[in-house]
This record gives C-alpha cells, sequence and structure tokens, in this order.
C-alpha cells in the first residue's frame, strides 16, 4: 500500500494527462471505506474465519495490482500528450479502487487477528520491528522509481501479495492444527471415562 501510494499517479497519467488527482483520491478514500464497513460485515458472521477470507483479499489485491502490467500488454499505448484520462488509465483506476477496498477489509481483520497470534507484552516490539524492512523496500523503491519501469514495481507488489496469500494460508492451517489436537483428545477423554449406571 506505501508503495502503490506513490505509484498511481504516473500509471494513471504516463503521457502527462490531465487527470483529477482530488476526485480520485476521493475516490479510493470512499473505496477504502467500503471496504472497512464490508469487513465489519465480514467478521460479524459466526460462519467465517478472518483467516480465510484475507487469502481472498490478497489474491484479489495481487490480481488487481497486475491489471497496469496487464494492459500495457493488451491495449495499445497512445503517444499523445495531454487530454483526459485514457481507457487504459479508466481500467487501471478501476482496478486501484479494487485495490483500496481490499486495504480498507485489511485493516480492521488484522487487527482482530494480532491479538490472536501476538502476545500484548510483545507486540509493539514486533509490529515495530517489521516495519523496519518495510520502511526499507518503500525507501528503495523511491530511490530507484526512474530505474524501473513502473509495470516492474507493480509486478513486484502483486508478487508480494500472492506471497502474503500463501502465508496467510499457512497461518489458516497451523491455527487449525490445535483445534484439531484438542477434540481429538476430548474424544479420547470421553472414551477413557468408566460408564456410570
Amino acid at each position: 500500500m506505501y508503495t502503490f501510494v506513490f505509484l498511481w499517479t504516473p500509471a494513471l497519467s504516463p503521457n502527462d494527462e490531465e487527470i483529477p488527482h482530488g476526485f480520485i483520491f476521493a475516490t479510493f478514500m470512499l473505496s477504502s471505506m467500503l471496504g472497512s464497513s464490508l469487513a465489519s460485515r465480514l467478521m460479524a458472521r459466526t460462519s467465517l474465519r478472518v483467516e480465510g477470507y484475507m487469502q481472498i483479499v490478497f489474491a484479489v489485491s495481487a490480481a488487481s495490482l497486475i491489471l497496469p502490467i496487464l494492459t500495457t500488454f493488451v491495449v495499445s499505448p497512445t503517444k499523445e500528450k495531454g487530454g483526459g484520462i485514457s481507457f487504459t488509465g479508466s481500467i487501471q483506476l478501476l482496478g486501484f479502487c479494487t485495490f483500496e477496498s481490499c486495504v480498507g477489509i485489511f485493516w480492521p481483520s488484522i487487527m482482530k487477528m494480532r491479538p490472536q497470534y501476538i502476545s500484548e507484552e510483545a507486540r509493539s516490539t514486533i509490529m515495530n520491528f517489521f516495519c523496519i524492512p518495510l520502511n526499507i523496500f518503500v525507501c528503495v523503491v523511491l530511490y530507484n522509481v526512474d530505474a524501473f519501469p513502473i509495470t516492474v514495481m507493480f509486478g513486484m507488489c502483486s508478487i508480494f501479495l500472492m506471497v502474503a496469500c500463501i502465508l496467510q494460508r499457512r497461518l489458516m492451517v497451523i491455527a487449525e492444527k490445535p483445534k484439531a489436537g484438542e477434540w481429538q483428545m476430548k474424544e479420547r477423554d470421553t472414551e477413557s471415562e468408566p460408564l456410570n449406571i
């Protein structure tokens, strides 16, 4: 998300198109708010686990950030300078709004998962520790923003989101193992209890 903040403007206006920055940013914030609203409904359902639907959120996020790469190959870019937002930009804008919706789902969902896996005593230390590589990555991307094509940067972000999807799946599998073990132990305990007649 922190990298996306710096990439969406050059992605939507590669030929110095006149794009309504304020309106687009407001649309992103609206999409994020809708995502947060959807997250509250998802978390209210007892049949859904956060670990389960977050896999889908990461996969959809990765797919939405692939759009700038796909539109480069599928739609022939215009070389005309200026003008309004192009057809390619409109498709990308739709994908970016989808990404922002996923970001809106992410924040409340991750806040619900954190207390389950990270103890309160170590939470701030662990979260700050993970901010170090995050900030280094964002700084490296910003420093080299002219060295790489924008499609490479979106590709990297998409790959990282797919890795997050795979790791989220792994977390769900690990989280379900103790429950299965507890159920088997309870079953054994009930089998070993003598029947009182």
